[in-house]
């Protein structure tokens, strides 16, 4: 393996010691912390949830036509680059790194919250609520938020492998800030990336890590407090480190396919021993509702009525996905090479997102289904405590607690995949872009990320995860606007390149044409030539 022979910069000088102060503080003043955090995260939500909505609809509606346009069957590398990873295997790290936890601790936690209190004033733990509570699931799920990592992962795939780059956040906007320009503005760029990875990483830990808690609390009636919750973050931080230093293509591949075969596995489980018929009619329903309410959902502000809703659950995903995305953005680009634009834009935004609906639909259609017909009270249980909304569902199942040792196991892994990648790209983050950082600086970044969830934990529990990352997400969010305005103008640089051909070393030039006939013609000088090699060249200003 390649050795990062890079010195550290002042990207990982500034970012970890911001992270490293926040440990600090949160360690000598909990309280103060928590304080302070949630009144940034009321101003934030007051006066910036409408902007948070806007970004992401345009961000979908971008990547979706970018797909479709006639750039889709631009290859992210050379034309003839085939993907390293199989697709089976591209989508199960896609998937792990992307929902990992957060989907596990949701996938019932919060159509069981819709159910009990709906989103748009319906009665509480009625049918109706139900199929809202399914509808509105089914939307904080889907393309929406994958939608940020689609960007993010293109941009930084596209400089990469299309263009050479480095593939640091500021080099996807060398078209709009100029190449190796404007230095101070790249290093805070770089820098605010690192900060929100950690920030964004940390809030899908510990909601893994309470839910651990939450679990074995209530199958083995291991207590709930602080002290436990250290224990399973000293336990987490050993296994995804000993993943981590394994590399990409060992501990992280294989844990990715471990989870996506425990996750098929659990769906198939629950789908015949639960309400087969009602999953399959809910799920279509919900697909349908998803469909038809699409925009209004996209932009679902309440400055009429005062509806919070929309502030604490909509505008939080899309806070917490924002701050997750440099990392996943990162990592999907690192293992996308070879792919078209089309191909890289349907398996990030469109497969994962389903996988995500398919997983609601069977384990919180299972959850409504026994409390509307069957009498339990799951919701209750769930409103008593979110961490348990897996385990009270499973309780009332055959063999309930096997199933529970089995879901905890796949949270484990989850978690591990989860912070084992982002270790990996935080390190590559901050050694100028180095696609194989070194071990030292993975495990670096692996101990700060387990002490900032330790700290936030401590602090105020799952809502001041949620709060930090939200406050990290408002700066980073107008960079992923910025993002999308500088692939197109690179894209669109492209189409105006000549060609180069090279013939034992000297280089023969074609003149500046549309695409389709640089391609033939370069073609015709390799075949005239017998030379090796064809490549794109930017025209000569």
């Amino acid at each position: 393996m390649e050795r990062n022979t890079t010195p550290l910069n002042s990207v990982f000088w500034i970012s970890a010691t911001a992270v490293t102060f926040l440990v600090i503080w949160g360690v000598v003043d909990a309280v103060g912390l928590s304080q302070l955090a949630n009144r940034a995260y009321d101003k934030v939500a007051d006066a910036f949830g409408w902007f948070y909505l806007i970004s992401v609809l345009v961000i979908v509606l971008f990547c979706a036509g970018l797909a479709i346009s006639k750039y889709g069957r631009i290859k992210l590398g050379r034309d003839d680059e085939k993907p390293k990873y199989s697709y089976f295997a591209w989508i199960g790290m896609l998937f792990s790194c992307g929902f990992g936890a957060g989907l596990v601790f949701w996938g019932i936690a919060e159509p069981m919250n819709h159910f009990a209190q709906s989103p748009i004033g319906a009665e509480g733990l009625t049918p109706e609520a139900g199929r809202l509570a399914m509808q509105y699931s089914f939307f904080n799920w889907g393309v929406h938020q994958w939608s940020v990592f689609t960007i993010v992962g293109l941009s930084l795939a596209y400089m990469q492998f299309r263009k050479k780059e480095k593939g640091m956040i500021s080099d996807t906007l060398d078209p709009l800030i100029g190449k190796q320009k404007k230095m101070s503005l790249r290093k805070t760029i770089n820098t605010l990336a690192v900060i929100t990875t950690v920030l964004g990483v940390a809030t899908s830990l510990g909601m893994g890590i309470l839910q651990i808690n939450g679990g074995l609390n209530y199958v083995f009636q291991v207590p709930q407090n602080t002290t436990i919750l250290l224990v399973i973050v000293l336990g987490l931080l050993a296994l995804y480190l000993l993943s981590t230093l394994t590399g990409l293509d060992k501990g992280i591949k294989f844990l990715s396919i471990l989870n996506m075969c425990l996750a098929i596995g659990m769906i198939a489980v629950v789908l015949f021993l639960g309400p087969t018929t009602f999953i399959f009619e809910a799920f279509a329903l919900g697909v349908g509702d998803y469909v038809q309410n699409f925009f209004s959902m996209s932009l679902g502000m309440s400055p009429y009525d005062g509806n919070s809703w929309s502030k604490a659950w909509t505008v939080g995903y899309w806070a917490w996905v924002i701050a997750w995305s440099p990392f996943v953005g990162a990592f999907i680009a690192r293992i996308s090479r070879g792919r078209t634009i089309r191909e890289f834009v349907f398996g990030v935004l469109v497969v994962p997102p389903f996988i995500a609906v398919v997983w609601i639909a069977v384990f919180g259609g299972t959850a409504i289904h026994m409390d509307l017909f069957q009498g339990t009270n799951i919701a209750g249980a769930v409103q008593q405590d979110v961490t348990s909304a897996l385990f009270a569902t499973f309780g009332n199942f055959p063999m309930s607690t096997a199933l529970s040792v089995i879901f905890l196991l796949l949270i484990v892994t989850f978690l591990v995949t989860s912070a084992d990648s982002a270790a990996f790209v935080l390190a590559m983050m901050t050694s100028d872009g180095n696609q194989n950082p070194s071990n030292l600086l993975k495990a670096v970044w692996g101990v700060l990320m387990a002490a900032i969830v330790a700290v936030l934990i401590n602090s105020s529990g799952l809502q001041g995860l949620q709060t930090a990352s939200l406050i990290a997400a408002l700066p980073f969010s107008i960079i992923l606007l910025l993002m999308g305005v500088s692939l197109l103008k690179t894209i669109k640089a492209d189409e105006r390149m000549g060609f180069a051909v090279e013939e034992d070393g000297a280089v023969y030039e074609t003149e500046t044409m549309p695409r389709k006939e640089q391609k033939e013609k370069a073609y015709q000088l390799v075949e005239a030539r017998s030379v090796v090699e064809a490549r794109p060249v930017l025209p000569k200003k």
